[in-house]
């Protein structure tokens, strides 16, 4: 089972960690302001895959191989960062459909968003810094190490999609007052703003 009064800490402080703002946190503020919440909610889907990954991966040693291959990591960044980075671009030059208003359809897939997501929970370099030196403090040997990494995991999730739910709902509600007036134009160069600030953040962080 796991250790309840480390878990007690632990909670707390990841709270304040997942809360502050961050590459996945603006990213839910973007799509939030873009395509809403309910959307956005694949992105998170994604998000949190990639973070619980990371965290398995901190806890069981994984992490080690990629410090010692980091040209694999450099890649992973790298790709994420232009993506994410054409993504905002592509809001920069959109007129309408990138970021509509009035809740038609646009051109970001379930697949995409959920990709997003994952790629930038996983190859973000302070996600994996804070995981590798965060999580074994919180893994007491005197217990087994599987519940343990259950319950660090299910603290991590449920915070981390709390904290990317008010952001989102932020950015929902920067789009309705943007979308007051002739105003939709500043809202696709915010978004593809921050969209294109990740990305250089994810590649060059």
């Amino acid at each position: 089972m796991p250790d309840f009064t480390l878990l007690a800490v632990f909670l707390p402080t990841f709270f304040f960690v997942s809360i502050t703002p961050g590459m996945c946190m603006t990213l839910a503020m973007t799509l939030g302001m873009t395509i809403g919440v309910r959307r956005t909610m694949w992105m998170m889907l994604g998000e949190l895959v990639g973070v619980a990954l990371v965290g398995i991966a901190a806890v069981m040693g994984v992490a080690s191989v990629m410090l010692n291959y980091p040209e694999l990591f450099n890649a992973l960044k790298y790709i994420g960062g232009l993506y994410l980075g054409f993504v905002g671009f592509q809001m920069w030059r959109a007129k309408g459909r990138m970021a509509n208003l009035n809740g038609e359809p646009i051109s970001t897939t379930r697949v995409g968003l959920i990709s997003q997501g994952f790629i930038t929970a996983i190859a973000n370099p302070k996600g994996w810094a804070f995981m590798i030196s965060l999580l074994p403090p919180f893994i007491n040997v005197e217990y087994p190490v599987v519940p343990q990494l259950a319950g660090l995991l299910a603290v991590i999730t449920v915070t981390e999609f709390t904290s990317m739910m008010a952001y989102a709902s932020g950015g929902k509600s920067l789009r309705l007052f943007l979308a007051r007036g002739d105003n939709i134009k500043w809202m696709n160069r915010i978004a593809g703003s921050l969209m294109v600030g990740v990305g250089l953040w994810l590649a060059l962080g």
